[in-house]
């Protein structure tokens, strides 16, 4: 898994799989956040696999879907409250993390 570190509490990374959270969680990440739609690329987990795991382990797991680099303020703005909510570090992803990486600038 390729983690990329933006802030103390921010990062990003491609997609991730089910079976990747243990370790994310092992990273100390306490919440999780996707940027990408369902269905964008055949064979990518499900939303509903990746919150299922996310509880398992313990850490929340949130939903924003953007598609292409057009970013509503809307997604930055609930994106950003996620962050400044979550009592710790926060690993948000897409489908190479380059969406992620774009809210995070467009906020700053």
């Amino acid at each position: 898994m390729n983690i990329s570190r933006i802030a103390d509490n921010y990062a990003v990374a491609p997609q991730i799989f089910p079976g990747d959270l243990d370790e994310i969680v092992a990273a100390g990440f306490r919440a999780v956040i996707c940027n990408r739609p369902d269905h964008e690329e055949l064979g990518q987990p499900t939303v509903d696999a990746i919150s299922v795991e996310c509880i398992r382990v313990g850490i929340s797991f949130h939903y924003i879907p953007v598609s292409g680099m057009q970013i509503a303020h809307e997604a930055i703005q609930e994106q950003l409250r996620i962050i400044d909510e979550c009592d710790g570090p926060v690993l948000a992803y897409c489908r190479s993390g380059q969406r992620s990486a774009i809210i995070w600038q467009a906020s700053t």
